[in-house]
Parts: C-alpha cells; structure tokens; sequence
C-alpha cells in the first residue's frame, strides 16, 4: 500500500523492465518496455520517462528525497547551470532604409571597416566595391567610392584588417589578394590553393591570415611575408566558413563533408570534429560576450 516501497521494488526487479514514474501525488505508474531502459544521470529537476515503443511519456518534478527507479531520463532545469542570456530591448519594427545597387551579378561577400565608415561587397561579377557607409545608409549621393577589379572569378570572401588600411580578398579564381586602401592596389598574393577560395578570415590578435576552399584544406598564412605557415587538411569536402579567435581553439572549420574541426593554432593539427549536423556547413558565427559559436547547415 505504501507507493515509496512500490516503487523501490519495482526498481530492483531488474526482470520486470518496467518504466516507472513518481507523480506529485505519491502515485506510481508503470509501464512494460521492450528496450533496455536508458541511463538516469540524476534524481534533480524535472524528470522524464520516455516510452522507445510509444509516444507514452510521464513527467513530474523530483527531489533528492524521491526515490526514482532507474528507467526514465532526468533534465537539468537548475537555475545555477542556466545560460544567462541577455534581456533584448524593444525596437520599432525593421524598415528598409536603402537599396545599393551597382553590381551586375550576385553579392557574395560582404564586409565592414573596424570604424564602420566603409561597407565592401564582393560579387560573382568579380569586382569589389567600397561604400561610404553612412551616405549609403540614408541612399545619398556619391555613396559608392571606389571599384576593385582583379579577381576573375565570383568573389566568395572579403575581410577588413583591424590593424593596417588593408582589404583581404578571396575568389573562385584560386586567388587570395591583400589591398592596400591607401593606394588602391594589389601589395600581396597568397598562392597555394588548388581549387576556388571561398572564405578567409583574420586572426583577432596576430598577424595570420586564413584561407579555406574547395581543396578540402585551410590554409595558414603569414599575412607580412606571405608564408604558408600550416595547411589544415582533414576535411573531405569543401571548406566554406571560417572562425578565428585568440583564446583556444584559435581556428575552427566548417565544410560541405558535414563536419566542423577545431584546430590548434600552434601545432597546425585537429583536435576535435565535430558530426552533428546531417548536411553541408555553410556558416558559422561567434558572439562576442562568450566563447561560444553557432553554425548554420543545409
């Protein structure tokens, strides 16, 4: 008659393989299971017992005091291992402010000066254009600055150096090109990728360039000499996103073969993958209040 000895019962009858569930009320259920059950981490928080067979599923809140027989799943829901994510303010809904139209082809790149005075866009009509920002935001007059050409291929990636008046740029062309802003020229080639160059990203602290591509590799590069200084291969598939950051992993890939690699900087090897995207990796990205990133799949 008492549910507590019910229950303690039922959880050491290893032979009865039923999934058991503590209500609020004290109140016992049991339920027959085909499979083995699943591992319990904890008797904290919310618990669910979850049916392989069927969709029956129980839930309730349990207690440290609660004795729960070892079928069922338990979810953290502690306050203390909650994310602290911060509270968005309100805002007036999105309007269009403006459209820039100038390129003949699609806009595959984008990127903005460290001062967000410029706005650079690369397309498949292979020229690279420089926007004053503020005159392209309100659809000014003379809001277009200057048009790069070089690339003769789509221009798949462009990056802005936080440190030198430089624009780097990456194309289908196998080519890597660093710009001087100063002058408006070519002062650096980067060559070593086989195939079409589809991201590239700098490095927050040091001097390295990153290249990735269609090569199925990520290329190192000393951004003043030019020096290749590791080639990251391990992937099977295209390289399409890059992430740089100055604490450990220093380089994280994403590539079409469905994994994202973390690599270490130092040693120029892979220390982890990881699988748990089903498709190509197209993007990724990194806040920047916590060491975290999101990636974004087919």
């Amino acid at each position: 008659g008492d549910p507590n000895a019910l229950a303690a019962e039922l959880s050491k009858n290893s032979s009865s393989q039923a999934l058991v569930a503590v209500t609020d009320g004290g109140a016992v259920a049991t339920k027959k299971r085909d499979k083995a059950p699943r591992k319990q981490h904890s008797n904290e928080g919310a618990m669910v017992a979850i049916d392989d067979n069927d969709a029956t599923q129980a839930t309730t809140t349990a207690t440290p005091d609660n004795n729960v027989a070892s079928q069922g799943i338990l979810v953290k829901t502690s306050s203390e291992r909650a994310a602290k994510i911060p509270r968005p303010t309100w805002h007036a809904p999105w309007k269009l402010a403006t459209v820039l139209s100038s390129h003949l082809g699609w806009v595959r790149s984008l990127a903005f000066s460290p001062d967000n005075q410029y706005l650079a866009t690369g397309s498949a009509d292979r020229t690279i254009k420089i926007w004053d920002f503020p005159k392209a935001s309100v659809g000014a007059d003379q809001a277009l600055k200057l048009t790069l050409t070089g690339h003769i291929s789509p221009v798949r990636g462009l990056a802005f150096s936080d440190k030198y008046p430089y624009l780097f740029s990456c194309a289908e062309d196998k080519q890597v090109r660093c710009w001087d802003l100063e002058t408006n020229q070519v002062i650096r080639h980067y060559h070593g990728h086989l195939s079409g160059v589809f991201c590239l990203a700098l490095h927050p602290t040091l001097d390295v360039l990153v290249t990735g591509g269609r090569d199925a590799v990520a290329r190192v590069w000393d951004m003043r000499t030019k020096t290749a200084l590791h080639v990251l291969s391990g992937h099977e598939h295209t390289v399409a996103s890059l992430l740089t950051k100055s604490t450990h992993p220093q380089i994280i890939t994403g590539s079409h073969d469905n994994t994202i690699k973390m690599w270490d900087l130092a040693a120029g090897k892979c220390f982890t993958t990881l699988t748990h995207h089903q498709k190509s990796i197209r993007a990724m990205v990194q806040p920047s209040f916590e060491n975290t990133f999101t990636s974004g799949a087919a």
